[in-house]
């Protein structure tokens, strides 16, 4: 089976490619690039107009799969990947029951490749039952394939403890995915602290609550050699903290989600509106421009999406009770595309790298890149496209998200895995 993408630009930041050039997909490899190719009986993709990318990768996704399916599951979660251009997502473990053991890695692997959607990499937890007091099955995981180790949904709180375990990673040369929040510090806040919870009459979280733990992790990370990824970056802080990091050697990464970089506090509407409720939450406009900023410059590398489906059953119960999260592969290349690219702070090759290269350079994965020889993982965005997101057209199960009616500019037109059509718009 051949595919023949025509016409369209290609924007590889594994080699900087930025020309309009044609490409041939044979079977699961991408076996030629040049300015005007023919293939009898291929199938002919018209890209005009648009950008081909090497396909999108998510390293902060909650499928909910194993035990939590009527929000999400491995088969709707990889049809939500594909419809929103991601070839590669990485899975959180904090599902019911957590995942601490190989067994339970091989469990979603499997259910993925059998779906055949989207490259679904499972996350190993870091301590067993993402209880924080013994490490998990690390090794035994590190042997089943977990591409990294994360307790996102939580700080591993015992510092000894989560230093045992980039110990590990670092022997292993994975990397570490750490939610940063030190829960004595909430004390049963639901959103940002200030004038907007206030008047809300919301219990606040404070900037600090993220940073603190950032800062410790950042020097834990320095004094074990481990790679560390900041999860869902929103303060201004977190940018200045990675820098530090990075100046000092400190091999730091940092990602942001569209949510952080599109909305703030003060777009929060309601006390009863809780598609705006996330963990992190929506910081001041302050925050919200730091961030932008800091992937501008780089300093933040990677655009992730913490996609965290719920039921709407769940999402009605307000503001202080209905969980945190919301969901988001459907809508980050739109986003992304709108709010960084038409606004200035990326170009659509530095749109690439943090979606796609970067993600994978991190990982440790041969991903990320389209050039000859490599496997077709591939997608088809056009940047011409203007309509308005409604989650009536979402492909995954649940709907829970701000930006109902919202305005973008950006479409994915195809995802390709592995030399096959996962979705067609």
């Amino acid at each position: 089976m051949a595919i023949l993408i025509k016409n369209g630009t290609i924007l590889n930041p594994a080699t900087q490619t930025n020309e309009v050039l044609d490409v041939l997909i044979t079977d699961d490899t991408i076996t030629r690039m040049a300015p005007s190719i023919d293939a009898d009986g291929a199938e002919v993709i018209d890209a005009t107009g648009c950008f081909v990318a090497p396909g999108f990768i998510d390293m902060h996704v909650h499928f909910r799969d194993p035990g939590q399916t009527a929000k999400e599951d491995i088969e709707t979660g990889s049809r939500a990947a594909a419809h929103g251009g991601y070839t590669t997502v990485c899975a959180m473990p904090n599902t019911s029951p957590v995942i601490d053991c190989p067994e339970l890695v091989h469990y979603v692997h499997n259910k993925a490749k059998e779906v055949g959607l989207c490259n679904v990499l499972q996350v190993g937890a870091m301590t067993d039952g993402m209880k924080g007091e013994k490490l998990s099955q690390l090794e035994p995981m590190i042997e089943a394939g977990i591409p990294a180790m994360s307790e996102d949904g939580k700080s591993v709180m015992n510092t000894n403890l989560f230093r045992e375990a980039l110990r590990v990673a670092a022997a292993h040369q994975i990397p570490v995915l750490s939610h940063c929040e030190d829960i004595n510090l909430v004390d049963g806040g639901v959103m940002n602290a200030g004038p907007k919870a206030e008047a809300l009459g919301i219990r606040g979280i404070s900037n600090a609550v993220e940073n603190i733990i950032e800062a410790r992790d950042i020097m834990v990370a320095e004094e074990t050699g481990a790679t560390l990824h900041l999860c869902h970056c929103s303060t201004k802080e977190s940018v200045d903290l990675i820098r530090c990091g990075k100046a000092r050697g400190v091999k730091v990464s940092g990602e942001v989600c569209p949510h952080h970089f599109t909305l703030c506090d003060e777009d929060i509407p309601s006390a009863e509106d809780s598609n705006y409720k996330m963990n992190p939450p929506l910081r001041t406009a302050e925050d919200r421009e730091a961030l932008r900023k800091g992937l501008s410059e780089g300093v933040l590398e990677v655009i992730s999406t913490d996609h965290a489906p719920h039921t709407e059953e769940e999402k009605a119960r307000g503001f202080t009770k209905a969980p945190f999260g919301i969901v988001g592969v459907e809508t980050a290349a739109a986003l992304t595309y709108s709010e960084l690219v038409l606004g200035g702070y990326l170009t659509p090759m530095q749109m690439m790298e943090k979606m796609s290269y970067n993600p994978a350079r991190i990982l440790g994965i041969d991903k990320g890149d389209i050039s000859e020889g490599k496997v077709a993982d591939v997608v088809i965005f056009d940047p011409n496209q203007t309509y308005e997101i409604h989650a009536a057209d979402f492909h995954g199960k649940s709907k829970n998200m701000p930006f109902e009616g919202r305005k973008v500019t950006g479409a994915v037109v195809a995802t390709i895995l592995a030399g096959r059509v996962t979705y067609r718009r």
